[in-house]
C-alpha cells in the first residue's frame, strides 16, 4: 500500500510526459501543414484547441481535483511550443552599420535588384591595371566579410580597380521576394551590375558560390562577352548534375578540430531552431510563414556557421582560425541561400553550354577543400578556356585567409593570370590529370 501512491503517481507523470510530447509532435506537424501560417500562431491554437478537448474529454466522470490533471500535458506543451511562435529578433530587416574603411554605396540594377556596392581604387604609386576587377562573394546570400574586405584592399594595392557587391538578400543589399532568389537570376544581376559599371568587359573573380555564378555566366554567351577575364576559386556544384555527386572532398579541414565557437547562435533558440531546421529538412518552403525573411537573416550570427567557419581551413590550422568577420558585419540568409541552392540543383547540365566558351579563365582550387573535388574538376572538364589550373598548397576552402604569407599567394597567382604572365605554381590539374587528381586524393 505505501508503494501504491508513488507508483501511481510516477504512472501520471509518465502519461503526462507522453501526453506533452504527443502534443508538441502535433503541434509540429500543423507547423509544416499550415506552412507555419501566422508566425505559427494557427498551428498553436489548433495544437492547444485540441489539447484542451482531449483533457476535457479524459477528465469526464472524474471529481476534482482529478480533473485537472488531463490539463497538466496541455499547459506544459502550449508553453513549451508557444516558444515558436514568438519572434526574439526585429521581425524587420535591420541593415550592418557602415564598414569604417569603405563607403557603401547602393546601385539600383535593370534586373530590379539594389546591391550595396564597395570601390577600391588603385592605390597610388601602383601600376594601374587597365580592366576593372569585380569580386563575387560565397554564401551564397550573405554579406562579404572583414577578411575578404582586407584581401580586396591587398589586391587594390597592386594597381586593380576593385569592385564589389552583396548580392540581394545579404549584407546591406535589399531584399527580394523568395521566389525571385533564382541562380538564374544571380547570374543577370552580375550582368546587370558590369553594364551599370559601363566600363567595357572586367575580369571576374568568383569565389565559393560566386565562382557557381561566374561559372554559368559563362555558359551564357549574352553575360559572358561582358567578361574579360575569369579567375573561378573554390566553385560548388554548377548545375543539378554536378550536384548529385558525393565524392570526397580534400586533404582533411579543420571541422571537428577547431574549438567550438563562442557567441549568440539562432539555432540555440526553440523558434528559428524548428524554423532553419524544418526548411533544411524540405518540411518548409524557405518563403515559410513561420518567420519572415528579414527576421532569419536578423537572427542568424556567425556563432551558428562555427563548423562550416573550420571547414575552410587546414586541419593544421584549428587551433588558429581567424576571425573572419565582426558582428556587426555578419549577415547570412539561410532561407534565401537554400532557395538558390536548390535552384541550381533543380537546372540541367550547362556542360554544353560551357564547352563552347571562350572566355580565357582560371581554376583555383585548395589543397584543404570542403568542396567535392568533382564540384571543381567537372568546371575544368567542360570548360575548353580554363588555361590554367593553380592548386594552393597549404590552405583550405578559404584560402585568402589573412594566415601566414596565404593572401599575397592568392594575390600572385590571380595577378599572374589576370597579366598574362607565367603561373607561379604549376599547371595542375590539367584535364589529363583529372582521373589520377580524384584517384589520389589529393
Amino acid at each position: 500500500m505505501l508503494l501504491a501512491v508513488p507508483l501511481r503517481l510516477i504512472g501520471r507523470l509518465i502519461l503526462t510526459v507522453l501526453a506533452a510530447v504527443g502534443l508538441t509532435g502535433l503541434f509540429l506537424a500543423l507547423i509544416v501543414l499550415t506552412d507555419g501560417a501566422r508566425s505559427g500562431l494557427a498551428a498553436w491554437l489548433t495544437t492547444l484547441g485540441a489539447g484542451i478537448i482531449a483533457a476535457l474529454w479524459r477528465g469526464r466522470g472524474r471529481r476534482w481535483p482529478g480533473r485537472l490533471w488531463p490539463f497538466a500535458p496541455v499547459v506544459a506543451a502550449a508553453v513549451l511550443t508557444a516558444s515558436v511562435c514568438v519572434p526574439t529578433v526585429p521581425t524587420t530587416r535591420q541593415y550592418p552599420p557602415d564598414l569604417p574603411f569603405v563607403a557603401t554605396g547602393h546601385w539600383s540594377l535593370s534586373t530590379g535588384s539594389r546591391v550595396a556596392v564597395y570601390h577600391y581604387p588603385p592605390a597610388a604609386g601602383a601600376p594601374r591595371r587597365p580592366t576593372p576587377l569585380v569580386y563575387l562573394h560565397g554564401g551564397p546570400v550573405r554579406g562579404i566579410s572583414v577578411l575578404d574586405h582586407r584581401f580586396l584592399r591587398l589586391l587594390a594595392g597592386q594597381g586593380y580597380d576593385v569592385y564589389a557587391y552583396e548580392q540581394p538578400g545579404g549584407g546591406r543589399s535589399d531584399l527580394l521576394p523568395m521566389e525571385q532568389y533564382t541562380i538564374s537570376r544571380s547570374v543577370r544581376d552580375l550582368a546587370a551590375f558590369i553594364d551599370r559599371l559601363d566600363k567595357g568587359p572586367v575580369d571576374v573573380l568568383g569565389f565559393s558560390a560566386g565562382a557557381v555564378v561566374l561559372t554559368r555566366a559563362l555558359a551564357t554567351p549574352s553575360v559572358a562577352v561582358r567578361v574579360h577575364r575569369a579567375i573561378i576559386a573554390e566553385p560548388g556544384p554548377m548545375d543539378g548534375p554536378t550536384a548529385l555527386i558525393s565524392g570526397r572532398p580534400g586533404r582533411p579541414s579543420a571541422r571537428g578540430l577547431a574549438p567550438a565557437p563562442t557567441g549568440p547562435q539562432a539555432t540555440r533558440i526553440p523558434r528559428y531552431a524548428v524554423a532553419f531546421g524544418l526548411i533544411q529538412l524540405g518540411l518548409l518552403p524557405p518563403g515559410t510563414g513561420l518567420i519572415t525573411q528579414a527576421e532569419g537573416v536578423n537572427a542568424v550570427k556567425a556563432a551558428d556557421l562555427g563548423g562550416d567557419t573550420a571547414s575552410a581551413y587546414c586541419e593544421r590550422d584549428a587551433g588558429r582560425i581567424p576571425a573572419e568577420n565582426t558582428a556587426e558585419n555578419f549577415s547570412f540568409s539561410v532561407a534565401a541561400s537554400l532557395r538558390i541552392q536548390q535552384t541550381i540543383k533543380d537546372s540541367p547540365s550547362i556542360a554544353p553550354e560551357l564547352k563552347r566558351s571562350r572566355t580565357p579563365a582560371m581554376l583555383m582550387i585548395a589543397e584543404c577543400s570542403s568542396q567535392v573535388r568533382q564540384w571543381e574538376t567537372a568546371v575544368l572538364a567542360a570548360d575548353p578556356a580554363v588555361e590554367r589550373t593553380q592548386y594552393m598548397p597549404g590552405v583550405g576552402h578559404h584560402m585568402w585567409n589573412g594566415l601566414d604569407d596565404n593572401n599575397q599567394r592568392a594575390a600572385d597567382v590571380i595577378t599572374a593570370f589576370l597579366q598574362g604572365e607565367p603561373a607561379p605554381l604549376r599547371n595542375y590539374p590539367t584535364r589529363a590529370d583529372i582521373s589520377a587528381f580524384l584517384r589520389d586524393h589529393r
